[in-house]
């Protein structure tokens, strides 16, 4: 009889395993998080990361990114593209366009509504229990000698992304300085592009790697 039970037992335990949930880790962004899905980018190699690492099957990695998105366009579609899919953690990776676009086309983000949409996001993520990890803007060129015409907007949202993430307790990954230090040790001749980007914002091969370890870093920071 106890044999009995025992089989009965690891039967269901073998079944609880198999059919346990995987964690969604939705990725919330523009199209640099929208590029990201593709192959190379940095979701896919987050997800072959899993596969090395042998986590594959506890983590689902979902991308939510929309080209030409600001904080703003983020908080109109929150419902769908993130609470409606019941994640347990939210990556948030906006600001390129909230400064490039009140150059290029008039269209930016006030840095002011900036900080007011960016914390109306975090507050009804945390009220679903949902972890929130916070990237920083990276670049809009990729001169490291501090010309690029949006360096000073960068930083100064870069700043109000940090003080959220500290406001709400929540991970924080600076991409701005990352990028930063990489061009100052990468890109002797202060090259616009062609470092971690191919055009100034968008990522190269390299730029998809740094992105994907420094958010697998944050992913699984604090992991027993």
């Amino acid at each position: 009889m106890m044999k009995f039970i025992s089989i009965i037992l690891i039967a269901f335990a073998a079944l609880a395993m198999t059919s346990a949930k995987k964690e969604k880790v939705v990725f919330f962004g523009d199209s640099i998080t929208q590029a990201a899905v593709k192959k190379g980018g940095y979701i896919d190699l987050m997800n072959a990361m899993l596969v090395d690492k042998k986590l594959d099957k506890q983590y689902e990695l979902i991308g939510a990114g929309v080209s030409g998105n600001k904080v703003y366009d983020l908080y109109l579609r929150m419902e769908t593209d993130v609470l409606d899919k019941q994640p347990a953690v939210v990556f948030i990776y906006i600001g390129v366009n909230d400064v490039w676009h009140k150059t290029l086309s008039g269209t930016g983000t006030d840095i002011k509504k900036f900080e007011e949409f960016y914390a109306a996001i975090i507050r009804k993520l945390q009220a679903k229990k949902i972890r929130v990890i916070l990237a920083s803007a990276a670049v809009i060129g990729e001169k490291n000698d501090g010309t690029n015409a949006q360096d000073k907007d960068l930083d100064a949202y870069g700043e109000v992304t940090h003080k959220l993430a500290t406001q709400f307790n929540c991970s924080f990954i600076d991409l701005r300085k990352k990028f930063i230090d990489y061009s100052k040790e990468h890109n002797p001749a202060n090259a616009e592009s062609g470092v971690l980007t191919t055009d100034r914002v968008h990522l190269n091969e390299k730029g998809n790697r740094l992105v994907a370890e420094e958010m697998m870093s944050a992913l699984l920071a604090g992991r027993k």
